[in-house]
Order: C-alpha cells, then structure tokens, then sequence
C-alpha cells in the first residue's frame, strides 16, 4: 500500500441510510462513488450515481449551507451533449426539463429540487458535488 492510497475511491461505501435505498431501487441506479469527510477528513461531500430507469421524486424541495454543482451526462458516444433522457430539476420555484448533458451550479441558500429522473433512453451519470463536508440540507431525502 502506498502513502496516498486512502485519496483513491474505487467502491462507494455509503452510509447506512444511503445502503438502505441503494437496496431499495437496486436496478433503478448504481452507485459508482461516495465520498464526504466521515470517509476522509476535510474531503467535500460527493456522489456519483449512473441511473437505468425513472424515478420520481428522489430529493425533495432543500436547501443547504453551502455550494453545490449537480451534473447529468448522457451516455451517448457519437453525441456527449444527447442525456438519452429526461430529468425534471426545480431550482428557485422554478422547473427545468433537462435534456442535454450538463451542469447545475446551485448557490448556497438556494432553494432546489424536486429531482426525478423522467425518462432514460440510455444509462444517465449523475454526480453532486458539495463544498461541504457532509450532504446536510434542510430536509431528508425523498424515497
């Protein structure tokens, strides 16, 4: 084992409450990757997720105490900017329909979700990046 091993993530090892659901909708989405600074101290709060097939309603309507970047891509090698399906993202009261690969930058304090997954073609990546430490919001997940 080398010095910096522990910076290297290759399994998701989530936390129980995010174990429970990831068995919940086991075929609906996988998760490739979690990170936050239970895992490694002073690390951001990560998630990564490639999603199979809809789902409503996974995130309530929250906010939180930091910034944050919410990513879909699309899975599609002769278009990278085709989703391959649907997402429904609200932001500030305000619904998006995302068809397009892209990224969400979402200020702190700022109202956002709810998140379903609508439609999906193809496999959809999905990753959030938090500058917190810890995924905290002012309300629990949806399920």
């Amino acid at each position: 084992m080398g010095k910096y091993d522990k910076y290297f993530m290759t399994e998701a090892k989530l936390p129980a409450s995010k174990q429970e659901t990831a068995n919940k909708y086991a075929g609906t989405y996988s998760h490739v990757a979690w990170l936050d600074s239970n895992r490694i101290k002073g690390a951001f709060y990560t998630e990564c997720v490639w999603y199979y097939k809809p789902r409503k309603s996974i995130v309530g309507a929250h906010t939180h105490d930091f910034d944050e970047i919410i990513a879909f891509f699309g899975s599609n090698p002769d278009d990278v900017h085709d989703l391959g399906g649907e997402v429904e993202f609200w932001m500030g009261g305000e619904k998006h329909v995302i068809t397009r690969s892209c990224l969400v930058f979402v200020p702190k304090g700022m109202e956002h979700c709810p998140l379903s997954i609508n439609r999906v073609d193809r496999p959809i990546f999905h990753f959030t990046v938090g500058t917190g430490g810890k995924y905290i919001s002012s309300i629990e997940r949806v399920d």
